[in-house]
């Protein structure tokens, strides 16, 4: 995390309504505290090869540390869009800058009894080598969509990013009629 940003605790978000309508704002940790619905970019960042970024959560994240993900992403800032959230997000985690702006695929609600956030979901090319953010990623590597797909039942995976995962293959699934 760069010198000068807060704390991702204090970090003022967004509150949106069931319609992804803006209502109010408050911290993050407070946000997290009272599952206030909030608003996350998720992007599925692949490499020239067309292997996927898999990560593993550092054991000091606020949700769901420890898990592996699919996607690089976060909260959305107050006041700041999904499209600037998914590319300083994608930028910070990957570790690198100049990326071309993520493509947005989808937006749905992501609702449990814990949790409840809007999540648009991304997809960017990363075509120079990363270096992932320290405090983000415990772990990394570029996996096949093969080696991927069977991971999926071996390693604990964040359920957000499980469940926006399962979209888009659902998504791109119908756009090719298979």
């Amino acid at each position: 995390m760069a010198h000068g940003t807060p704390l991702p605790a204090d970090e003022l978000l967004d509150i949106v309504d069931e319609h992804d309508r803006v209502v109010g704002q408050a911290r993050r940790g407070e946000v997290y505290a009272r599952g206030l619905r909030h608003r996350c970019a998720f992007v599925l960042a692949r490499n020239t090869a067309g292997e996927i970024f898999v990560h593993r959560r550092t054991d000091w994240k606020l949700t769901f540390p420890s898990l592996y993900d699919m996607f690089v992403g976060g909260v959305v800032g107050a006041g700041e869009s999904y499209d600037e959230a998914a590319l300083r997000e994608a930028e910070e985690e990957l570790g690198v800058s100049g990326l071309a702006a993520p493509t947005h695929v989808f937006t749905f609600l992501y609702e449990t009894q814990e949790h409840s956030w809007w999540s648009a979901v991304y997809e960017i090319h990363c075509d120079v080598p990363v270096d992932p953010q320290a405090s983000e990623v415990a772990w990394h590597a570029f996996l096949t969509q093969e080696e991927l797909d069977r991971r999926l039942t071996e390693w604990d995976w964040v359920p957000d990013g499980l469940e926006a995962y399962r979209r888009l293959l659902a998504w791109k699934r119908g756009r090719t009629g298979g």
